[in-house]
């Protein structure tokens, strides 16, 4: 299997050149020239398998260049009872009126992002050896909170690499921001910006595509690459959990083969519902895709309207994760419903750099609507169905899980659709303390550790290992810097200055 940038069709590459260059050359994002289709035969393979077994298989269809020994390699040892505290890796958990929680945070930074981030430091270090023998690989990363914890603890003291993280400096919350300026490893370095999310992501594109910088690392035997999910080997792993938890469905007899489930996300970025989307096209019974939003909806409006504008206000929230106005892969979806013209990719993201906003055609917004349905809600909403979830099933919810919640409830209600629905939740709530004990007891203890004890005796869910450990830890990344100098700030972690 090869892949195709984005913005230029002709390109053809690897998927060890994909992964492990990030980004193609043009700013276009990689993808895969079709997406391998699951028949009959393949799921009733994949419904007896354990998380890991059901991983390889997927795996194997996209990474065609990969060894099976290889692969074998990064999912064993990216899944393991050490980093992930649930023998399903993917954990479900159902409420009683036929929704299923797919919990997401059961690994090592306690978020989402560790479903891929524990496998992509060895997809990535593998499809180097294949393409960059010999090379350093810088990662390089704009994090609204979760991917930056995630990334630095998967790629911490991993040979040949070094990971520098860019966080918005008010942009996550108390807990994230000690996870990641308290991160050991020598091969780590983490900095606040002055800026939100989008100025940390758009700083970061432009330093990969930069002729000189680019240059300059080449000629220290070093190369760019990316663990957000612009990177194909971050994505790739997010296909996987849904392929699974359809399965897993099935297997547990909740579903039969064959009947579809609906999937509500909470997403800023667009990669874990285009996930989502990707597992539908390979032949998962996935019937509605509903993309939650926050305050800042910016998805929400394009998906009801075709018309993506991020000219608006940008509102700091309770869940920061999705404080995003610029979703980097909306592009591969719009790619792929567009019948891949890179010619119109490239031209409606002219015009989003250029004017801030742009319109799909009719036709790509007739796709859109067909496959997907979007919603959002406020801080205000968000609290109120943390506590109505929390008072009539005793399930306690973080901060972006509720916002899928409240969308999917308000999914049900404006459709009247029925079906069965797996809601992505995408962290626990003691990484949002503060705004989970507010919406529950009314108020939190000043202390960021009194309130973890707080929502221990409130919610009886023991407190993650390594949240609690944290108190303990010495803060070794204090810098903040503005957003224009990102670019020296790079070269000096790198020691190129």
């Amino acid at each position: 299997m090869l892949y195709n940038s984005t913005r230029n069709s002709e390109l053809k590459v690897s998927a060890a050149q994909a992964i492990t260059q990030g980004i193609s050359v043009e700013g276009g994002l990689f993808v895969p020239e079709e997406l391998p289709k699951l028949n009959d035969a393949d799921f009733e393979q994949l419904i007896d398998k354990s998380y890991v077994e059901r991983a390889i298989v997927i795996l194997a269809k996209f990474l065609t260049d990969f060894s099976d020994v290889e692969i074998r390699y990064c999912a064993e040892n990216a899944y393991t009872d050490k980093k992930f505290k649930s023998n399903h890796i993917a954990e479900l958990s159902c409420l009683l009126d036929g929704t299923y929680m797919l919990e997401l945070w059961h690994g090592p930074t306690c978020a989402f992002k560790d479903m891929a981030l524990q496998i992509l430091p060895y997809l990535l270090t593998t499809s180097a050896k294949k393409v960059a023998k010999g090379k350093k690989i810088v990662i390089l990363v704009a994090t609204s909170g979760d991917t930056g914890k995630a990334a630095l603890e998967g790629f911490k003291d991993v040979p040949d690499t070094q990971i520098l993280v860019f966080y918005p400096e008010d942009g996550v919350s108390a807990m994230q921001k000690r996870q990641m300026t308290t991160q050991e490893g020598k091969n780590v370095a983490v900095s606040a910006i002055e800026g939100n999310f989008d100025d940390a992501q758009t700083g970061v594109k432009q330093i990969f595509t930069d002729p000189k910088i680019v240059a300059k690392l080449a000629e220290n035997n070093m190369m760019f690459s990316s663990a957000n999910s612009i990177n194909w080997g971050r994505l790739l792993p997010q296909i996987v959990y849904y392929i699974s938890t359809y399965c897993e469905l099935v297997k547990d007899e909740e579903i039969a083969m064959g009947d579809l489930v609906n999937v509500v996300v909470p997403t800023g970025n667009f990669g874990n519902i285009l996930a989502a989307y990707y597992a539908k096209k390979m032949g998962v019974p996935i019937g509605k895709l509903i993309c939650a939003s926050n305050a800042n909806n910016v998805l929400t409006d394009f998906i009801k309207t075709g018309t993506y504008n991020k000219i608006r206000d940008f509102h700091t929230t309770i869940s920061p994760s999705m404080d995003i106005l610029i979703s980097s892969n909306l592009e591969r979806l719009l790619y792929d419903l567009c019948g891949r013209d890179d010619k119109k990719i490239t031209e409606w993201f002219r015009q989003l750099g250029e004017t801030g906003r742009y319109t799909v055609d009719a036709h790509v917004m007739e796709k859109l609507s067909e496959s997907f349905f979007a919603g959002c809600c406020d801080d205000e909403q968000t609290k109120e169905t943390i506590k109505k979830i929390f008072d009539q099933y005793s399930y306690l919810c973080d901060t972006h899980t509720a916002v899928a919640v409240k969308v999917a409830q308000d999914y049900k209600q404006e459709t009247g659709d029925d079906r069965k629905m797996i809601i992505v939740s995408t962290a626990s709530p003691y990484k949002f303390a503060p705004s989970v004990l507010s919406a529950v007891a009314g108020q939190a203890a000043e202390d960021d550790y009194e309130q973890l004890d707080q929502l221990e005796e409130l919610s009886k869910l023991e407190i993650p290992k390594a949240l609690a450990d944290l108190k303990d830890k010495e803060v070794r990344f204090t810098g903040s810097v503005k957003k224009e100098n990102m670019e020296q700030v790079v070269l000096a972690m790198l020691g190129l200055a």
